[in-house]
């Protein structure tokens, strides 16, 4: 029997890698003579770096850049010399994480250091470029990323513009007569999961902005930004922002990648299984193990269960999926897709007996499921 094990992680409790070990611990003590294939995933979100390094086997780089306010930071981001591959969160430069609650002000930060990890990541030798968009602190539509590599954003005056998201309607046009040479021979993934257009109620100011330190007015004045520089971008590249699913994805950064980087737009879970060769891996397997924290309506917007639900069924391989929670019915988790399921709550005593003992109720769960199977 070929069992695949693939998923992501129990936010704070358990990696997907420890997953992985849990399970596989369990049924090769039941099964010894099973065929295990160990493939952690991740969507994009917090933890994908380690799921990443798993595959790439990569080494870290560290660079000190500038962060959202302009003031240098240490960054770090993977790369690897056999594929010349390199992965970057813009979080480690230009994210949420590196401010406190009270210092957030998206209208006054920046991308740059998002550009200039990117620019390091060029000239250490990368020919392919995954880059990770969430988590950001910024609404500059990508405009200090895009200065970084060499791009000037220019006003009426023909001055160039501070690249902040509170200057976006003083551009008037964009000069890419001096971006770094070897941009265009990189190929750029985007993983970006959620299809926001770049301007209106459900753009990147009205959407994100509050919760990256915004006033009402703040993203009144945000929007109008966006609403305006996307007519600069639309007579530079010939196209219309607003059509492009995603382009308000972190402040903007989702049509900057498209347009200044010419990067490929994906849902996080899409770019991992490309990477692990996740169609081809799991051929021939009798069942799929997955999971993640928890199972719910959203598990079907790009989430890694979907993904792995959506191979499975194109080769016909049934799913069992163990989850930290599971907050729908066993109807429509049937008709997902998913063939057996169980969660650590509906095992443990409590939300914290759950937490502190999640690899435990794994193995229990584990265990339930092959004496299903037997």
């Amino acid at each position: 029997m070929k069992i695949v094990i693939a998923p992501d992680k129990f936010k704070n409790s358990l990696t997907s890698i420890e997953f992985c070990n849990a399970v596989e611990a369990e049924v090769l003590n039941v099964l010894p003579n099973a065929e295990i294939l160990k493939l952690p995933l991740a969507d994009g979100g917090d933890g994908t770096i380690e799921v990443v390094n798993y595959y790439l086997n990569a080494i870290e780089i560290q660079v000190t850049v500038n962060n959202p306010f302009f003031e240098p930071v240490k960054a770090t981001y993977l790369f690897s010399k056999i594929s010349k591959t390199a992965f970057i969160e813009m979080a480690e430069a230009s994210g949420v994480k590196l401010l406190e609650p009270q210092d957030l002000d998206c209208k006054n930060a920046t991308t740059f250091g998002t550009g200039e990890m990117i620019l390091h990541a060029i000239e250490k030798g990368a020919k392919n470029i995954i880059l990770g968009i969430g988590g950001s602190a910024t609404n500059d539509c990508g405009i200090g990323m895009a200065r970084a590599l060499g791009y000037r954003f220019l006003d009426q005056n023909n001055k160039e513009v501070k690249s902040i998201g509170a200057n976006l309607s003083q551009i008037a046009t964009i000069d890419a007569s001096q971006v770094h040479p070897k941009l265009s021979a990189v190929n750029f993934d985007i993983a970006c999961d959620v299809t926001n257009p770049l301007y209106g109620e459900n753009g990147a100011a009205y959407v994100y902005a509050e919760q990256k330190g915004a006033s009402k007015e703040d993203i009144e004045m945000l929007d109008k930004g966006l609403t305006d520089f996307s007519k600069v971008i639309g007579k530079t590249f010939d196209i219309n922002p607003q059509t492009i699913k995603g382009s308000g994805a972190a402040g903007g950064m989702g049509i900057a990648s498209n347009v200044f980087l010419n990067g490929n737009l994906k849902p996080g879970i899409d770019i991992m299984k490309s990477l692990v060769e996740f169609d081809e891996k799991i051929q021939g397997a009798d069942w799929i193990i997955t999971g993640e924290g928890k199972l719910d309506n959203q598990t079907l917007s790009g989430k890694t269960i979907q993904g792995v639900l959506s191979s499975a069924k194109a080769k016909n391989i049934k799913v069992a999926a163990f989850c930290g929670a599971i907050e729908l019915s066993k109807e429509a988790i049937r008709d997902m897709g998913i063939s057996y399921s169980d969660s650590v709550i509906e095992n443990a005593k409590s939300l914290n007996d759950a937490m502190e003992h999640t690899s435990n109720y794994l193995k229990l769960m584990t265990e339930g499921f092959i004496k299903n199977l037997k």
